[in-house]
């Protein structure tokens, strides 16, 4: 039996998933993990370091990863990436200064290997801001309609008001479940 295989018969059995949430600093991923948790999202302050945070959704138990983003931390993404079943990469739609920065980054976590089988889900948060780019356009700067090595998607969301987080969650882990838990 292969080694795939045992960890997937495991996984089968415990039906736990481990997601990393990674994006530059001030994008939003504790806010959106808070309110996916029904936490108050009105004082957030930012990550430093990492925190881990489990929940249940889908019948499915979900180990939450989200990783300081400042740019002195993202060098230790890397820590994080072993047994990523899904990668969530937040990216700040009203920043657009910092745009070709997220785009560097989530190239470079692309490129890893231990990242290879992460289904990855794009969240365009603050969509909720004026001046927040449309999802679309958001694609095209991120140029994630050239990413081949993973299963993908792209949503415009909003942590504060929680626009398309569950929809976009769903679809993370359907993607997921797909692709690891398999029946005998």
């Amino acid at each position: 039996m292969g080694l795939l295989k045992i960890i997937r018969k495991i996984k089968q059995k415990e039906k736990e998933v481990r997601l990393l949430v990674l994006g530059l600093d001030n994008s939003g991923k504790t806010t959106i993990l808070k309110k996916l948790n029904g936490e108050d999202v009105h004082t957030i302050s930012p990550t430093l370091g990492f925190t881990i945070s489990s929940f249940e959704h889908k019948n499915l138990k979900l180990n939450v990863w989200d990783v300081g983003g400042q740019k002195s931390l993202r060098a230790f993404w890397r820590n994080y990436f072993e047994a990523t079943d899904g990668l969530i990469f937040v990216v700040d739609s009203s920043d657009t200064l910092r745009l070709n920065d997220a785009k560097e980054e989530l190239k470079n976590l692309l490129q890893e290997e231990r990242l290879l089988g992460a289904t990855l889900l794009v969240l365009a948060n603050k969509q909720d801001l004026s001046g927040a780019l449309n999802c679309q356009t958001i694609c095209e700067l991120l140029e994630v309609d050239s990413i081949k090595t993973h299963h993908w998607k792209i949503v415009g969301s909003s942590a504060y008001t929680g626009l398309n987080l569950l929809s976009a969650i769903d679809w993370l882990l359907d993607d997921i479940a797909s692709r690891i838990f398999i029946s005998d």
